[in-house]
């Protein structure tokens, strides 16, 4: 949500969400005994994840939102003070490990950190899990509208419908966009080829006049007809749930990314104790559990899978196939290799 759900729309969902769960959402942090701060993507946790830790534990829980990887980290390379928990995927983590911004925890020594599958300590920062508790993973593919989009399997399909006329709107990220180029261009989507990153640009350049936006707040859009598709997380299951004769969502056949966000404590939290509290709090398979029911992505802890209803744990797009899996690509951090990406993303997005 990376859904893994993102963007704008979904920020005010969670803050309404939350606000009926009783859940204290401020936009600055005032540090107290009991209390813990969470910065997390914009509706990443089931708000009675929080209400639950409050009453077993009696800290008092706040919650600021944002959109992006690179909007967190800016925010609090700016000077944001207060926050304890933020939830990073690996490949940022990794960038904040390299900042010298995390705490280790040692959430791997706790006894519930053996619910947590090892395929998912990917950090290569910390493959152990000395740092960071895995917390949420997804894919990344396309939500349609099957009354206008009729059935949507590709990549291909996705783009064919600019061809006919019709609308679709594409991540404002410039790893995930290009990534798609990447993947359609049988590339690595951690290429740092200069070439190969010029021939991702160049693949969606014709389709560019058929892109209605790039943009995270591409739900609406969906729901209301005014696009036929976009590439969005799996976290868009919540709205195919609720709307199944309109919307659906695919993993691509020719293959998509994938996310994983990590939970992990700041260096600089004023509350860490606490947010200790809370990583061995959601270990527990019933918590994780809860989580992932509610916001229909895929789930780190192994023992949370056997818990979670039918509907969700049999779909294939939360919990994919063997076959899907190794179609699926995840970021690293690239270091210097990300400013070829910043120049290639900038001049594609700027041409006409």
């Amino acid at each position: 949500m990376k859904n893994s759900s993102r963007g704008g729309d979904l920020k005010r969902l969670a803050l309404s969400v939350m606000a009926a769960s009783a859940v204290t959402i401020l936009p600055t942090h005032v540090s107290a005994q009991e209390s813990l701060n969470l910065y997390n993507w914009g509706d990443y946790i089931n708000p009675e994840v929080l209400t639950r830790f409050t009453a077993e534990t009696g800290i008092e829980v706040t919650l600021d939102t944002y959109g992006s990887n690179e909007e967190m980290l800016a925010k609090l390379q700016a000077g944001a003070k207060g926050y304890d928990i933020i939830f990073p995927s690996v490949h940022m983590q990794d960038v904040m490990a390299h900042l010298g911004m995390l705490e280790k925890t040692d959430i791997n020594q706790y006894t519930g950190f053996s619910h947590v599958d090892p395929a998912f300590l990917t950090a290569t920062t910390d493959p152990k899990g000395e740092y960071c508790l895995p917390y949420a993973w997804g894919s990344v593919g396309i939500v349609y509208n099957k009354k206008l989009a009729g059935k949507v399997t590709s990549w291909k399909d996705f783009f064919a419908l600019t061809e006919k006329g019709q609308k679709v709107t594409m991540l404002d990220d410039m790893r995930e966009t290009l990534g798609v180029g990447l993947i359609m261009n049988g590339n690595s989507v951690n290429s740092t080829d200069p070439d190969e990153l010029k021939a991702a640009a160049a693949f969606l350049e014709p389709y560019k006049q058929g892109i209605a936006a790039f943009t995270y707040d591409s739900i609406p859009m969906v729901q209301s007809g005014d696009i036929a598709a976009a590439h969005w997380y799996v976290g868009a299951m919540m709205y195919v749930t609720q709307a199944p004769d309109t919307l659906d969502y695919v993993i691509p056949a020719e293959g998509a990314t994938k996310y994983q966000e990590n939970m992990c404590v700041l260096k600089t939290a004023p509350n860490k104790e606490n947010a200790i509290r809370f990583l061995e709090f959601f270990t527990q398979p019933e918590i994780a559990a809860l989580n992932t029911a509610q916001q229909m992505n895929g789930t780190a802890n192994k023992d949370a899978i056997e818990l979670l209803p039918d509907a969700l744990k049999n779909n294939p797009n939360v919990n994919p196939a063997a076959d899907t899996m190794s179609r699926l690509q995840m970021f690293t951090d690239l270091g210097k290799g990300l400013r070829l990406y910043d120049r290639v993303w900038t001049r594609f997005k700027t041409s006409q």
